[in-house]
């Protein structure tokens, strides 16, 4: 038997493939109403029966939202189309009014008509509303359930929140108990409880959650410079769901006509993990939000330029360059020559795809200032041999023959674009079947400058 009455408050957000908010206007607010008309309505709470201060509680909160614009309402039920007995019916919910515009009066009517009958297949009905929110790219859902609060069907509403957010939907409802017992401990996995022993309380929590429900939650992030000045900009920004790693919004930073960074709407009922696109990324874990206010999200990303600048005339054509943090293995960006990019401030190791490679180790990133690393200009190398074998090129370290390469055993010419320097050819000829006849010859490379190798 159940003993409290409760309202919960739901909001759901829903990734329906759409990332970060878009330049619509205002968002469509979606309220679905879940009203709970199973037997135990008709218990007595406060010398009235629950259904009755239920309905009347909530057709006044219909009714007060008539005007609110940008504001769509649905009314779905639990337990109103089939009777305990001979058994229970655990899949008894219904979408009795679905979304739409100034369908207030409409809701009101259906709300007066119900009668208490059946059960309460709480975490069955939240999984089938999903399917009440139409794919939108300009909503923000919420969920308001009116219930006693006690599954009969032994489903698990904390469960059901689970298998949302599988889903990428978050559900943060607010839980509003009436009555003498405290049942906070069955939703302490779903949201937060708010023990109501009066109905005026009652009223005064429900406009609070309300209000926060309809007002945007606003945002800023500020990333800073040395100096913490919110001046970084222009770079991508991910919001990812930090319990379930969903991504929630992406967004491409910017400082807005008035000179700071640009105010976004953002769901409050989430706890967020941040990653800022730069390069390398940086993060903030954890962040909370005030609901109905604007949160100041604040990140360390002081940047600098690096730029690549091959003397000369580029002769690759295509030559890029691995950029990597000093001292550490992992690829950060292939950076092409002739290009710059934006980096944390810092140094940097650089690998830079030459023939033979050219390494570049402790590059310094200063903030707002762009730092150059020039690579020498190539030479062109053309190397003729009298028939097809195997044929590479190495270079000298010390007395240390360095592999660079090998070329195609077939062509009896072809050219290859090399840096200046000082390097070795060893042939032989395929149809030769003795090592003595191996060609070892040296050849230099100049910038700019065409070099015939004839073997």
């Amino acid at each position: 038997m159940k003993k409290a009455f409760y309202i919960v408050i739901a909001f759901l957000f829903f990734a329906f493939g759409a990332t970060g908010l878009k330049a619509q206007g205002p968002p469509t607010i979606r309220v679905l109403f879940i009203f709970d008309a199973s037997n135990s309505m008709y218990e007595q709470w406060d010398h009235t029966p629950k259904i009755t201060f239920a309905k009347r509680v909530l057709t006044e909160l219909v009714d007060s939202l008539r005007t609110i614009p940008n504001l769509q309402m649905a009314l779905r039920t639990l337990g109103a189309d089939y009777a305990l007995s001979p058994h229970r019916n655990c899949e008894d919910t219904r979408l009795v009014v679905p979304f739409a515009d100034g369908n207030a009066l409409d809701i009101e009517g259906q709300i007066k008509a119900i009668e208490p009958k059946g059960t309460t297949p709480i975490a069955y009905t939240l999984g089938k509303c999903v399917d009440d929110f139409t794919p939108c790219s300009n909503c923000r859902n919420v969920i308001i359930l009116i219930t006693d609060g006690i599954e009969e069907c032994g489903g698990n509403p904390c469960d059901a929140a689970k298998e949302m957010e599988k889903k990428g939907i978050i559900l943060k409802p607010f839980v509003i108990g009436i009555g003498k017992e405290d049942f906070s401990s069955s939703y302490n996995c779903v949201g937060k409880f708010f023990d109501v022993k009066k109905e005026d309380d009652f009223r005064n929590v429900l406009k609070v959650v309300i209000s926060q429900a309809l007002n945007n939650t606003t945002a800023q992030v500020n990333l800073l410079d040395v100096e913490g000045r919110a001046s970084e900009t222009d770079v991508a920004m991910t919001f990812y769901d930090e319990s379930t790693g969903a991504r929630v919004y992406n967004f491409m930073h910017t400082i807005n006509d008035a000179g700071n960074p640009d105010t976004i709407s953002i769901d409050p009922n989430r706890t967020y993990h941040l990653v800022v696109h730069t390069i390398p990324e940086v993060d903030k874990h954890n962040i909370s939000l005030v609901m109905g206010k604007h949160n100041i999200i604040a990140v360390k990303a002081p940047q600098g330029y690096l730029h690549l600048k091959m003397d000369g005339d580029d002769e690759y054509k295509a030559l890029y360059a691995i950029i990597r943090k000093a001292d550490d293995m992992q690829t950060l960006n292939v950076q092409g020559v002739e290009s710059t990019d934006k980096y944390i401030v810092g140094k940097y190791d650089l690998e830079i795809l030459t023939m033979p490679r050219m390494y570049v180790k402790g590059v310094k990133v200063s903030e707002s200032t762009t730092t150059t690393v020039n690579v020498p200009q190539a030479g062109y190398v053309s190397i003729t041999k009298p028939g097809a074998g195997p044929i590479s090129i190495y270079s000298e370290d010390g007395t240390k023959m360095v592999w660079l390469c090998n070329l195609d055993a077939n062509p009896v010419q072809q050219s290859i674009i090399m840096q200046p320097g000082h390097y070795h050819v060893i042939y032989r000829s395929l149809n030769i079947k003795q090592t003595i006849y191996t060609v070892d010859k040296t050849f230099d490379v100049k910038p700019g400058v065409s070099t015939t190798v004839n073997l």
